[in-house]
């Protein structure tokens, strides 16, 4: 079957002609966009991008494929997360000693639509003067209602429901599950740790545990009160905490700082970013909308890392008690890797 034509229409008007890859449905959400060169498998299925329609500025993906989705460890979750992708040019044809299948049929498989030949240079420039935008793709015509993900519980949609144990050793961590990229939890299991994946809004009484990571996830900070007041509920058990991404994000919150939708996001694998105070500086990997606000930083707390590009924050901690954040990804799938050594720096903290 030839594939359909199709449109991206952003919310301010632009429409952007292209053909239809994937699947065939016409799909709605905000509309971002990416500047890794790689890793396509593990973005596409970061529980972050949920609701989202991700461009990727590289000019050709699919090149090297899918592998088998049913290999967890090539994937951060168990399906495509975006609602839809935009590309410039979409390869068909692959080559790669783990792949499967193409990225066509890997994304019909879990309803997705792509739409290639977009001028995605042009998009970018739209996107980053005029901000993150709400968008469609829309195939053969067939126009669908406005959808902005800003406004919803984007973690009960991706949140597991059962708790899973992983991985042996003297310490155990509590992982809360708000949409964890699989990464995480390898990297603490990789590091000799007994982790206990668990979704968030699960009894967290229940667990015994040495330490805790809250995870990435997708959405508005703002949108999750009764998260915010069970990581306010954790402060009182003194334990050592690190959060990721959003759980960078809602760490913050629980201690009373505000955050703030970013213009357009930080969403590529080539964020510098500065720890304070020290000449260390370090290339990350990213994938979020907003940031904390420092000026609303309760005392007690302290900037930990800035981004070197806009200036926002990358990192809280504690002054004196054993919790800390970063906005980053340490785990960093797909790469770089210079900052896995946060994992160990949490480490440290449980003795």
């Amino acid at each position: 079957m030839p594939n359909k034509k199709a449109k991206l229409i952003l919310e301010d008007g632009t429409e952007l002609d292209g053909i239809q890859f994937g699947a065939a449905n016409s799909v709605s959400g905000e509309v971002v966009f990416n500047t890794g060169m790689v890793g396509y498998p593990e973005s596409l299925t970061d529980p972050s991008y949920h609701g989202q329609i991700l461009t990727l500025t590289y000019p050709l993906i699919g090149n090297y494929g899918v592998p088998d989705h049913k290999i967890l460890k090539y994937f951060e979750s168990d399906k495509a997360q975006i609602s839809g992708l935009v590309v410039s040019e979409f390869s068909e044809s692959y080559n790669h000693w783990n792949a499967k299948e193409n990225l066509g049929q890997w994304l019909e498989r879990f309803g997705v639509p792509g739409i290639s030949g977009i001028d995605t240079r042009h998009l970018t420039k739209i996107l980053r003067e005029r901000g993150t935008m709400l968008g469609k793709i829309v195939i053969d015509g067939k126009d669908v209602e406005s959808y902005d993900p800003n406004h919803d519980d984007l973690i009960s949609k991706v949140c597991p429901k059962e708790t899973v144990e992983m991985g042996s050793g003297d310490k155990s961590i509590l992982l809360i599950d708000c949409g964890c990229k699989n990464s995480i939890a390898n990297n603490l299991v990789d590091r000799g740790l007994r982790v206990i994946r668990a979704p968030w809004n699960t009894d967290l009484n229940q667990f015994e545990y040495d330490g805790i990571v809250l995870s990435n996830g997708p959405g508005n900070p703002e949108m999750y009160l009764a998260l915010s007041e069970k990581i306010k509920e954790l402060f009182k058990k003194n334990v050592p905490m690190l959060g990721i991404c959003l759980g960078h994000q809602m760490l913050a919150r629980a201690s009373g700082a505000k955050t703030f939708k970013l213009k357009y996001g930080h969403r590529s694998q080539n964020q510098p970013v500065k720890e304070k105070n020290k000449p260390n500086c370090y290339v990350t990997s990213q994938n979020h909308g907003f940031a904390v606000d420092l000026s609303t930083l309760p005392i007690g707390w302290e900037s930990w890392f800035e981004n070197l590009n806009d200036g926002t924050s990358e990192g809280i901690r504690h002054k004196r008690k054993p919790w800390m954040s970063v906005q980053f990804h340490p785990e960093a799938v797909p790469g770089p890797v210079d900052t896995q050594y946060i994992f160990d720096e949490f480490i440290k903290t449980l003795d």
